[in-house]
């Protein structure tokens, strides 16, 4: 596979060399004033600047069926210069302040809907600010909006496990401010830990990512607030039926300013309808509930609570000159105390308790210098801390365990525009993660301490061209890591490839080989309420590889008249996953081998807009498969995340100030395995049948949300919003294993989906 896409990252260079020199040929560049003559005439128009500023510049002829403000739009691109518009006839011409120009453009907006776009190189681009609406969301939940997109999903409902293309969780690189998160979700990852209302811009891309970004070989989501100094200062605070949450943009200066933002849940002092749903889908099979009869309970305390913090500082030292630093805290804890009878009737008592809290830091320099040269260095530091506590207090028994990651980096990047068509871009980056395991057992007395760390060196280039007529765009891009602990060199080709066939048609061929050092391992034990704990470890030269993967897709997309229609085909291969990180619960789930899978599948989406609605139809069709070295024998199986029909319709209708969204959602049922129809008596452990040979029920799940806007006063705008997540309140199963009873009996568990859950928000902004 390698050598494939080696290949044919030698075709599109060769293809593009060819395709530049055959339009270089027939559409050579021309002045911009003659350009402007041309427009003056086409549009009635007068252009006003003064000669020096348009001397000597050249560009491609436009097409002649662009509108006024597509043909300003583009000249804004292809030059360094601002057109402002001063009325219905006259249009100014100055220049730009000196920036480095950006060379990726939007080629589809509205992907979705309002504020979700789509780049020439593949990436989907979400802007939290001018975010519309999308069912059964009333908040821009940042990661809950990634899973409309056709390929991404999660399959069990948290934001905490959410599959691209077939990967699992831990393989998505998630990047907040340039911080490597090793925690995404507050409530045991049904919600996203970070505040969407000083994001500015987020950004996935599921194949051809750019060099830049390392170490993770499924996805790369990348979370920035905004980068940008206001003026005023303007400020919000909300409620839901979760948690209160604020944020404020504090100008300190013209050239400072201070962002902040904070949420905390009231589920300490108050449980809502919402809270109850929430602790409902997690708790309802735990292996607590499943071992003792709910009616054996004499007395329950349960205490749960979150929050998250946010800080920006910024500061425009001088025109070329910035500094940007930024700080985070996300935090989770539960104490869940029960007393029960056994099934001896005495009383028992057990004390747990779960913590999960992450400390983050960066601080971003950028300058840029003559010739249009930009640098930029960035130091960060993410800290991941999780500890767990099960205390049988009536039997003495005392279970502590602690998984913690500490990663510093260090990122130097610098990029040239070398004209309006190229931009080379290149930088080395360095990285040491270190990862501690804590357990310590009374009665039975055991203790172990565990700490890994690894360093990354990795130096990566790549290069952005246009075409001139800029119809042909693609990046080419490598990166070389050198895994110390591993003593391994990993060479990364990269390419994004896209060709506007017409004004409406445009393919897109992407492709990527990436790797990374740490993945989690899944806990499944009854300890603590049997709620599956995540640890990372790190990879090393026996039973933990580096995690390879190699993927390539091509796409061919419609949109014109508000019409939108894309068809893409990937094809992708992870290799050297450990057993221990599929969360096997089956004849495998003890087991540690090394294997692979590969996912072939199709992402569909239709869109359209008319009047005041927009509607949509996504659809992915996969198939996903295990292989692993000794596993079953070495034969293929399905993955335990495959879904093989996944569907989403949905529809939004706007109307001045009030927005209502409904959607459904589909997809067929995940693999499990069922026990043996004969069972060895006496056996500890349970037989099984072909490994993940069953299907579960399909899922079916309708949403619902609506917003409302409206001024308070001058100045103050207010927003309430209201949803409903299943509407239908369907019982979905998402997840069904086998264990025995109190008698040693088999014991079917279905985890079973969130169950109708309204929410209500209100928030004002001033």
């Amino acid at each position: 596979m390698n050598k494939l896409l080696l290949r044919v990252v030698l075709f599109f260079l060769i293809f593009t060399s060819f395709f530049n020199l055959a339009h270089s040929q027939n559409e050579e560049p021309e002045p911009l004033i003659q350009i402007l003559e041309q427009l003056e005439k086409r549009y009635n128009v007068r252009f006003s600047y003064e000669t020096k500023t348009i001397d000597s510049i050249l560009v491609p002829p436009l097409n002649p069926e662009l509108s006024l403000e597509q043909a300003l739009s583009e000249l804004r691109f292809l030059t360094s210069l601002e057109f402002k518009v001063l009325d219905i006839r006259f249009i100014a011409i100055t220049p730009k302040q000196s920036t480095v120009q950006r060379l990726e453009e939007v080629v589809v907006t509205n992907y979705l809907t309002k504020g979700i776009s789509k780049t020439n190189n593949g990436a989907v681009e979400v802007d939290a600010k001018a975010f519309d609406i999308l069912p059964g969301l009333i908040e821009p939940d940042v990661l809950q909006i990634l899973q409309n997109l056709p390929g991404i999903i999660s399959v069990d409902e948290r934001i905490s496990n959410i599959n691209v293309r077939g990967g699992t969780n831990d393989q998505n690189l998630i990047l907040y401010e340039g911080i490597r998160m090793y925690q995404s979700g507050h409530f045991f990852g049904l919600i996203s830990a970070f505040n969407p209302y000083l994001s500015d811009e987020i950004r996935i891309s599921k194949n051809g990512t750019s060099a830049l970004y390392g170490n993770g070989v499924s996805s790369t989501i990348s979370i920035k607030n905004s980068d940008k100094i206001d003026s005023t200062f303007n400020a919000g605070i909300a409620t839901n039926l979760l948690n209160t949450d604020g944020y404020a943009k504090i100008p300190l200066s013209k050239k400072m300013e201070l962002q902040l933002s904070a949420r905390r849940s009231f589920t300490d002092v108050l449980a809502s309808t919402t809270y109850d749903a929430y602790f409902d889908r997690i708790f309802r099979d735990s292996e607590l509930n499943i071992s003792n009869d709910i009616s054996s309970i004499i007395a329950l305390d349960e205490r749960f609570l979150f929050y998250d913090l946010n800080a920006k500082f910024l500061y425009d030292i001088n025109s070329t000159s910035k500094l940007r630093v930024s700080l985070l805290n996300i935090y989770n804890d539960l104490d869940y105390n029960q007393i029960f009878t056994n099934s001896d009737n005495n009383i028992q008592e057990t004390r747990s308790a779960l913590n999960q809290v992450s400390y983050g830091a960066s601080a971003t320099y950028s300058k840029v210098f003559k010739d249009n040269i930009q640098a930029s260095v960035q130091f960060y530091y993410s800290n991941y801390d999780l500890d767990a506590q099960n205390n049988d207090v009536t039997n003495g028994q005392l279970l502590i365990q602690e998984n913690k990651v500490e990663d510093y980096g260090l990122r130097l990047d610098i990029s040239k525009t070398v004209n309006n068509n190229t931009k080379l871009r290149g930088g080395y980056q360095f990285n040491e993660v270190s990862v501690t395991d804590f357990e310590d057992v009374v009665n039975p007395n055991f203790t172990s301490l565990v700490k890994e760390i690894i360093r990354t060196h990795a130096f990566f280039g790549e290069t952005e061209r246009y075409s001139k007529s800029r119809n042909t765009y693609i990046r080419l891009g490598a990166r070389i890591s050198y895994f110390e602990k591993v003593k391994e060199l990993v060479i990364e080709p990269r390419f994004a490839f896209n060709q506007k066939i017409s004004d409406a048609i445009r393919l897109e061929v992407l492709g990527e080989l990436k790797s990374q050092s740490i993945t989690q391992v899944i806990d499944l034990q009854q300890d603590f309420f049997g709620i599956e704990k995540r640890r990372w470890q790190l990879s090393n030269s026996e039973d933990v590889p580096l995690v390879r993967s190699q993927q390539i897709s091509l796409g061919l997309s419609y949109n014109q008249n508000n019409l939108l229609i894309s068809l893409e085909g990937y094809y992708k291969n992870v290799d050297d996953i450990t057993a221990q990180s599929q969360g096997f619960q089956n004849q495998f789930q003890f087991v540690n081998d090394i294997g692979s899978y590969t996912v072939t599948g199709l992402d569909f989406l239709v869109n359209k807009r008319f009047n005041d609605f927009s509607a949509w139809l996504s659809y992915t069709l996969s198939n996903n498969d295990y292989k692993f070295d000794t596993i079953n024998q070495s034969s293929a199986f399905p993955n335990t995340v495959d879904l093989t029909h996944v569907a989403n319709a949905s529809l939004t209708y706007s109307l001045n100030n009030f927005k209502i969204g409904l959607g459904i959602n589909w997809h067929s049922g995940r693999a499990y395995t069922e026990p043996s129809e004969t069972q060895i008596e006496n056996n500890s452990f349970i037989e099984y049948d072909n490994p993940n040979d069953d299907r579960l029920p399909d899922y079916f799940r309708t949403d619902v949300s609506a917003i409302y806007k409206f001024n308070i006063s001058k100045g103050i705008k207010a927003e309430a919003g209201a949803s409903i997540w299943n509407v239908f309140n369907r019982s979905n199963i998402i997840n069904r294993y086998y264990t025995f009873d109190a008698d040693d009996n088999i014991v079917e568990v279905d985890n079973r989906s969130l169950k109708l859950t309204p929410n209500l928000s209100l928030r004002i902004q001033f």
